[in-house]
């Protein structure tokens, strides 16, 4: 396991324990509120240290962590989850549902719906009979 220097921006231990994706989605995060420490919000400059709890929403849930070790780089995703404890209590883990992106689009799912008009012409091809 690799040493971390003594400072460490939330929003940097945020990407590297694999929580967002991208260090700018933490930032983005803190910018809007959804970073908490002891019920406050959290700029992305906020220094982390061993023993802070932490309030965090992401879009498949929320978290409550504890910090057990910091994380500088970016590592995989089983050295990642030694750096931190989930806390976060059974009933909240209901409360978030995600939801894929998919059904936000606001397009057909396919085979849901009226049939479009290449679906029609098949259907009439099938229905028609032939006149030989």
């Amino acid at each position: 396991m690799s040493e971390a220097k003594e400072k460490l921006r939330i929003d940097k231990y945020l990407w590297a324990i694999r929580l967002f994706k991208t260090r700018s989605q933490a930032g983005d995060a803190c910018d809007k509120g959804k970073i908490k420490w002891q019920g406050n919000n959290v700029k992305a400059s906020k220094t982390v240290n061993l023993g802070e709890e932490y309030e965090v929403k992401t879009e498949a849930r929320k978290w409550v962590i504890k910090i057990t070790g910091l994380l500088e780089k970016r590592v995989a995703y089983p050295e990642a989850i030694k750096h931190y404890e989930d806390i976060t209590p059974p009933e909240e883990l209901d409360v978030v549902k995600f939801q894929p992106s998919a059904f936000n689009t606001g397009k057909r799912l396919s085979k849901v719906g009226r049939p479009t008009k290449r679906d029609r012409r098949d259907i009439e091809d099938f229905t028609t009979p032939e006149n030989d």
